[in-house]
This record gives C-alpha cells, structure tokens and sequence, in this order.
C-alpha cells in the first residue's frame, strides 16, 4: 500500500513538472483536449438556439390558442343573438334573456307574489300555574318561556331580591315590602299572565337590575297604574328534553325511546328522554321532508313553513308516540301559500307556485323572470351589442398579440456600429407564411358576404398600414354595423362557408393539431434536436474526461519511466566512472614497482 500511494506521489509530481523529460506536457495535454472540445461551443450554441426556438414555438402558439378562443365564440351564430334585459321598475322583477328571446318590450303586471304555506301550531306550553295560587311555584322550575336569573331588579325605585329557589308568590311579596304595599302583584291562571297594580303610575326597571325577572315576566310599560304580561308566560324550553320541557300535553315516545312521526312522508325519530326541544326542530330542518320547523315563544306555537313557495300543503302524521299532537301542530291550521299572480301584455291571468316565471308558464321563449313585488314594470330586450363589440375587440387585440411577436422574432436589426442581428425566426418559412397566412385572410373581402358588413374595414377595423396588425376598432363605426347590419356582421364572421371566423379557426387549429400542424411539428422538432446537442454534448465531455485521464497516465508513465532510467544510468555512470579510477591507478603501482 505504501509503494503504490509513493508511486503515486511521484507521477503526481512528475505530472506537474516533468522533472524527468525536462517536458511541459501537461500544457500538451491542455492544448490537445482544447482542441478536441472545440465542437462543444458549436453544439452549445446550436442547443441554445434549438431551446430559444422551442420557446418561441410555444409563444405563438399559446397565442395562437387565445385567438382561437374568440374565434370559437365569434363562429357561433347564437353568440349573436345575445341579448340584454331592461326594466322600467326594477322594484318588481328582475329579468335575462336567452339568445334568440324575441326582441322587444314585454308589460309585466304582477298582482301578488308566490308566498310559502305554514303550518301553525296550537298553544304548545303549560301555563305557569292550573290555578292562580303560585306559592308552590318555584322560579328554577317555572315554565318562563326565558329562564329567571337571580338578582335584583326595580319598582317605583326600590331594589327587589330574587332567587331562582323562591317561589312566584315569594316575588310577590317582596314587591310589596319593597314598595310600602303601593304595588301589588297577581297571577290570572285562565291568561297565564301577571299583572302589577297601583294606585299611581308604576316605575320598573333600572340600569342596575341584575336579573331578568321584569323581562322574563314580560312586564313593560312604564306609566300607568296597572301593568300586565305582554303576552302567556309559559314557554317551551328548547334546550331541555322532550319530556321535561313545559308541553302542556307531555310528549310520549311510546315508552322504548323509539318515537317517530312524519312529515310530507319522511321519518322523523326521537327519543323524549334525552332529545331535547332543539334536537327535533333540527333533525326536521335538516330532513328532506322540505319544510323548516320554530317555535315562536310570543305566541307560544310551533310552526312548519314550506321551504318552497306555492299553494301546497303539508302533511303529518304520528307514528309512534304523539309529538306532533303534544307540540300542537297536528292540531293546527295550514296556512295555504298562493302562486304568483301575473299578466304579460296585458293577456290572460297567469299564474306559477314560485316567483320564477320562465317559458314553461310565460310562452315567451328564453325569458326569465323573478318576480320581487306587486306592480308594473316594463322588460325590454334588445341584442347584446355591448358584449359582442367586447369580443371582436378583444379578437383584434389577441390577433395583434400574434403578429406583433412574429414581427418580432423575424426582423434583422443592425447596430450603430454596422453588426447585423438576425431574429430567431428570420428565414424560417414556416413561421414567415403564419403571418402573411392570417394577414391575407384578415384582409379579404369573403364571397357570399353582406351588404353593411362584408369585410372588417366594414366594422371600422383597419389596417395599420405599416406592418400585419390591425389598427383598433373604430367604436363608432362599429356600434352602428352591430346596431344596423347585424345579421350581416353575424354573417361575416360565422357564415359556414365564407365566414371569417369559420375559415380562420380551421386554420389555427390546424397550424396547432398535434403530430400533423405545421406549429407543433416545428416545436417537436426543436425540442428533439435540442436533446440531440444535449446528448452530444454529454458524450463529448464524456469522451474529452476519459482522453485526460488516459493521456495524463500515459506522460505519468513516460515520466516514471525516463526517472527509472535515469536513475540506472546514474548508477552506470557512478559505477564504471568508480571502476575507471581503480583502473588507472593500478599501472602507475606496477611500473613504479618494475623502476624499482
């Protein structure tokens, strides 16, 4: 291992200085492998170009694909049979227009509106008391439609304490007490009401009350000398369970926890022992039964409201257990919705069960309705100019796109200092024909064309005169071909035949047809060469690294060699040059000895 990693060592060297051959030769092999990687600048420059053109490539035909964008609308003749919707009282409707809805004014006379059918409960909750003796009961368990807090609140002034362990008469009293007996208050068992009297005018309330009880006893109107309940005191409390809530009829489940009922045919179940109120009104919202379940706590009722409008009913039905009959709404009344009434034109009655009035019930084709309020309006329906103008801007402008980048890539510029520059696509046919393809065809003048209409300069859409673009639309020209010479502007752009947008979209998408368009073939092709320099490229400096590697040992070996010869050579020289001394010394001994 030592030898090897000293040997090593020693080409290393010898590689850097040629001690031994006295030879420059890593600056040989420099200069020989530049020369050998002299094709890799061309290749380099040839990628780069391959990969400028595939981006190019791809520039015009994204482009391309915006134009043909506008042109897949412009070809389709309902695009210009788009219309707008006007009304003279926006308060009564509101109105769209399909295309080819009939153009002119429609007199729309809407006696009522569609309205939602309701069915409306009886009184669901117990009152607070059977009868108008109410010491035994007790704030914390009374049926208030809204819980009483403990705390206090005022009469005439004085500050009155409750708590939620005492009962109603208990209330009563401190009233009193608090006020010298100058307000008294009773309870009416057969109106579920309290009532305050005096014989003066009576003060309630405070920005000091700390509890509800005024509120929750609906006790309001400062001023007189009597003040009773707004409305019945007892209330279904929705967040407790069915069977502990305050229903004047208790609610069964049947006794296996298992209770359903239904409503427009669909199921609804419940268990009264651990559903609450709310669980029920929500597992109906949120059914299909198409309905939407309250409890209005003023009127102590619940209410089912058809979620759709229309003169329908509802239907209901127990199946086990009775809280349709114990919520009261089974024993309620429908209130029927009505369908909305109209005229049109001032013709016979009309009617739909929503406030949508579409061709189906109006007659008149591609015409929508809603209906928001009772009264007159006028709708007028007139062609969708605005839109239409918009898109053949915008087609002009993403034809200018094309052309502009085209132009672009194909001029040849020349510096102040006399270089000439060519674009990246000067001298390319392909790319050359595109424009003078699309400028030819934006030009003409299509048989079978229109009087009005029969070419773009017919729309104010000229020619700039200096290069393949289009100068912008001239607005009022324009506005007064689409306004005067529509069928023949739609004639011009969409007639199968002729039609300018047809003939140039047939185009485009050929250009841009995978495998066979002119476009995508030059793009694949420029993507596959530029791999091929790639590739090239690669497997040059593949071949330049293994060249370096093999002439680098190769002088490494000529150098250890020349050392190992050198060093043999010294030897020899030292060896016969000690051998050549001995020799020479020896004959002066003997002839010394022989003169002796």
């Amino acid at each position: 291992m030592s030898t090897t990693a000293s040997t090593s060592s020693t080409q290393s060297a010898l590689a850097l200085s040629g001690l031994a051959s006295g030879m420059n030769w890593t600056a040989i092999v420099s200069e020989l492998l530049q020369v050998e990687a002299a094709p890799e600048t061309q290749m380099t420059s040839d990628e780069t170009t391959d990969q400028n053109e595939n981006a190019g490539f791809q520039t015009i035909g994204t482009d391309l694909a915006a134009l043909e964008t506008d042109l897949k609308t412009l070809s389709n003749p309902s695009f210009f049979q788009s219309r707008t919707t006007s009304l003279s009282n926006p308060d009564v409707a509101s109105a769209t227009a399909g295309n080819n809805t009939a153009l002119g004014t429609y007199a729309l006379d809407v006696a009522h509106l569609a309205t939602n059918s309701v069915q409306v409960g009886t009184t669901a909750a117990a009152p607070l008391s059977s009868t108008d003796d109410v010491s035994n009961v007790t704030l914390s368990s009374a049926g208030f439609a809204t819980p009483v807090t403990a705390g206090t609140f005022t009469v005439n002034g004085q500050s009155v304490t409750v708590t939620t362990g005492e009962s109603l008469q208990d209330v009563f009293t401190a009233i009193g007490t608090a006020t010298n007996n100058a307000v008294t208050a009773s309870y009416d068992s057969s109106t579920d009401e309290i009532t305050l009297s005096s014989n003066s005018a009576i003060t309630l309330g405070s920005d000091t009350d700390t509890s509800n009880f005024l509120q929750a006893a609906e006790l309001y109107g400062n001023g007189g000398d009597t003040v009773t309940s707004a409305a019945p005191l007892g209330g279904i409390n929705l967040t407790d369970t069915l069977d502990s809530a305050n229903f004047a009829t208790p609610v069964s489940d049947g006794g296996s926890g298992a209770g359903a009922f239904t409503i427009n045919g669909v199921t609804i179940n419940f268990d009264a022992s651990t559903d609450s109120v709310s669980d029920v009104l929500q597992a109906i919202n949120n059914s299909g039964a198409g309905v939407t379940a309250t409890y209005d706590s003023t009127d102590n009722r619940f209410e089912l409201t058809d979620n759709s409008t229309g003169d329908v009913g509802i239907s209901m039905q127990d199946v086990t257990g009775n809280f349709l009959a114990a919520s009261g709404l089974s024993g309620g009344t429908l209130q029927a919705g009505q369908n909305l009434q109209y005229t049109i034109n001032n013709g016979g009655t009309l009617y739909s069960q929503s406030n949508t009035v579409n061709a189906g019930n109006s007659g008149i084709s591609g015409l929508s309705i809603t209906a928001t309020g009772a009264g007159v309006t006028n709708i007028t329906v007139g062609s969708d100019t605005s839109t239409i103008a918009s898109t053949i801007g915008q087609f002009v402008t993403d034809y200018n796109s094309v052309q502009s980048y085209i132009s672009s890539q194909t001029v040849t510029t020349t510096s102040s200092t006399g270089t000439v520059t060519a674009g990246l696509f000067t001298g390319n046919l392909d790319v050359e024909n595109i424009a003078f393809t699309l400028r030819q065809m934006m030009d003409a003048t299509p048989s079978g064309g229109t009087a009005g209409a029969e070419n773009l300069n017919d729309l104010g859409i000229a020619s700039n005169g200096n290069d393949n673009t289009l100068a912008s639309p001239d607005t009022t020209t324009l506005d007064s071909a689409l306004t005067n010479n529509l069928s023949a502007v739609q004639n011009l752009f969409t007639n199968a035949t002729t039609g300018l947008a047809t003939t140039l979209s047939t185009y485009v998408n050929g250009l841009t047809t995978a495998n066979t368009g002119v476009l995508a073939t030059d793009e694949t092709n420029a993507t596959s060469q530029a791999k091929s320099e790639a590739n090239s490229i690669s497997t040059l400096q593949s071949k330049i690294t293994n060249d370096q590697t093999t002439l680098d040992n190769q002088f490494a070996a000529m150098e250890t060699t020349i050392e190992s010869i050198n060093t043999e050579k010294q030897y020899l020289d030292d060896y016969f040059g000690a051998s050549g001394s001995t020799a020479q010394s020896a004959p002066t001994a003997a002839g010394s000895g022989t003169s002796s």
